[in-house]
């Protein structure tokens, strides 16, 4: 999948994002990128993740009540989210196809996308937890 228009900040915002472990949000890719093109705007920045979003390069994890955070891994794959510190953890396992079934029992629906997601303790929250 190639970038639009690769300039300097959209291709940094893209390695930021890819090299975070974090799924991180906005504020904390802005702080990243800004060591690459210190003279970005933080709008620029939220202009330029939803551009490598509807491009199909990231997607956005959102939460009610959260900011929403980018993943640069876009295989169908699920995340297991801590219920204590909010950790985001990619599960390395195919997403069901459901999303065909639905779609075929529901044509009147135009349905986009779909998420499934786990909530949990994350090993570093379950291991306070048993000490």
């Amino acid at each position: 999948m190639a970038i639009q228009r690769l300039t300097r900040q959209r291709k940094a915002v893209l390695e930021v994002v890819k090299q975070a472990h974090n799924h991180p949000d906005a504020a904390w890719v802005y702080q990243e990128v800004r060591k690459i093109v210190p003279n970005i705007s933080l709008g620029t920045v939220y202009r330029t993740l939803d551009t490598l979003v509807e491009e199909g390069h990231l997607i956005p994890l959102t939460r009610a009540g959260e900011a929403t955070r980018y993943d640069a891994n876009t295989d169908g794959h699920l995340h297991m989210i801590c219920e204590q510190c909010g950790e985001i953890i990619d599960l390395d396992t195919q997403i069901p196809d459901v999303l065909s079934e639905v779609r075929s029992r529901f044509p009147h629906l135009e349905i986009k996308s779909a998420s499934l997601e786990y909530h949990g303790l994350c090993e570093h929250c379950r291991g306070h937890l048993e000490s």
